[in-house]
């Protein structure tokens, strides 16, 4: 117990937590999405390793580009967050040009480059939290000389713009994501509670608008309470049916690694936004309960960093990716077992997904380089490093 209360007071626990969560969170998702994806690619490429290969290409590019965000001066970290809102919009907004935008499962949130798709929404989410942690910055500045200032006030318009964008699009999912995203740092920020009540409702009736409207989103909400219902489950509560099913026969343990039945067509999206079912039918309640773990550990990891920043700015930009990865996370396994609707959205690290991959790695490489910036972490990493020299 002494030893692992002394691991965890060291300065650099939080750095070789999140450093390990990350990896094996991205071993993980590799092998997963070999197994979850074997089948499709067999079907339309005539082997089994067509997606697994692209996602290894997407995690090595990933990996390149945490690297450099870890290494960037925070002095220009700054200067990007004052232009993140505009290039957030502007990424949001390429997918709705006629011969750019590409629509995939009746969202319009993608566009085409050669042989792939990549999905924007994904790059303006860094955008958004970094351009909101730069506001309230200015808002603690002001707060700190005893000027007025209204955090709700900085924020919320340029945020409006940017849900506006992404409904266009018709993508409830990442409209819930960065809702999630803002809210969280908001509280964070410590905005009075009658504020975020206000705005929570103004969000609620909005979404219930939108759900209201669209007789899809209408059918995916009623099909969640009962998906095996006989006019749910050959149309949409297919999806979650057939996930609960996959849950269900992985018992305590799993069936075993690349067995599962139901990615074998009856499972859509079975590599994307249900792998976490795939996982729970292989590995068993044990290996999801490991996934659920590792997460825990890395979002709790990035707060502590956030706790531990020594500028506003850092503390909030840290904050918001720990409130993104918290949300997905939270969206993508509650729509797995059928206590959310679905609303599309990938499990961080694991589901199959360049760009989900390229802008989780760069918020990680952002976390990293917040840590090595700490002089006492510096200094341990330093230490560390001698120490396995000195025994090689």
């Amino acid at each position: 117990m002494s030893s692992s209360k002394a691991l965890f007071a060291r300065p650099a626990s939080a750095y070789y937590l999140i450093l390990g969560s990350v990896i094996a969170l991205s071993a993980l998702g590799l092998v997963m999405v070999l197994s979850a994806s074997s089948v499709k690619a067999l079907n339309e490429s005539g082997h089994s390793f067509a997606y697994v290969l692209r996602q290894s290409l997407f995690l090595l590019l990933s990996v390149s580009i945490a690297w450099v965000a870890m290494k960037l001066r925070a002095a220009l970290w700054k200067p990007i967050a004052r232009t993140s809102l505009i290039f957030s919009c502007a990424l949001l907004i390429l997918p709705q040009i006629p011969d750019v935008g590409k629509t995939v499962g009746g969202n319009t949130n993608w566009i085409g480059i050669g042989s792939f798709t990549i999905q924007p929404s994904e790059f303006a989410k860094i955008g958004i939290i970094l351009w909101c942690a730069l506001r309230l910055r200015i808002h603690d500045n002001a707060a700190s000389q005893n000027q007025p200032s209204n955090a709700a006030k900085l924020i919320v318009p340029g945020i409006a713009l940017v849900m506006v964008l992404i409904l266009v699009g018709r993508d409830l999912g990442t409209a819930v994501v960065v809702a999630g995203i803002v809210g969280g740092t908001l509280f964070i920020a410590g905005i009075p509670m009658r504020i975020f009540a206000f705005l929570g409702a103004g969000l609620g009736v909005a979404f219930g608008a939108l759900i209201l409207t669209s007789s899809n989103r209408m059918n995916r909400f009623s099909a969640f309470f009962d998906p095996f219902a006989e006019e749910n489950y050959k149309g949409v509560g297919w999806q979650q049916a057939h996930s609960i099913m996959g849950l269900a026969s992985g018992g305590p343990l799993g069936t075993g690694l690349g067995s599962s039945k139901q990615k074998w067509g009856n499972l859509p999206e079975a590599h994307t936004d249900f792998i976490f079912s795939v996982i729970g039918e292989e590995l068993g309640l044990l290996g999801t309960l490991a996934v659920l773990s590792l997460f825990g550990i890395l979002i709790l990891g990035i707060f502590r960093v956030a706790l531990r920043a020594d500028n506003s700015f850092e503390r909030y930009v840290c904050a918001g990716i720990g409130c993104w990865f918290a949300v997905q996370v939270i969206l993508n396994v509650g729509t797995v077992i059928s206590v959310i609707p679905v609303v599309g959205v990938t499990l961080p690290f694991i589901s199959y997904g360049g760009s989900s991959l390229l802008a989780t790695f760069v918020a990680i490489g952002f976390v990293l380089g917040v840590l090595r910036r700490d002089p006492a972490i510096a200094a341990e990493i330093r230490e560390r490093k001698a120490v396995r020299s000195a025994r090689g």
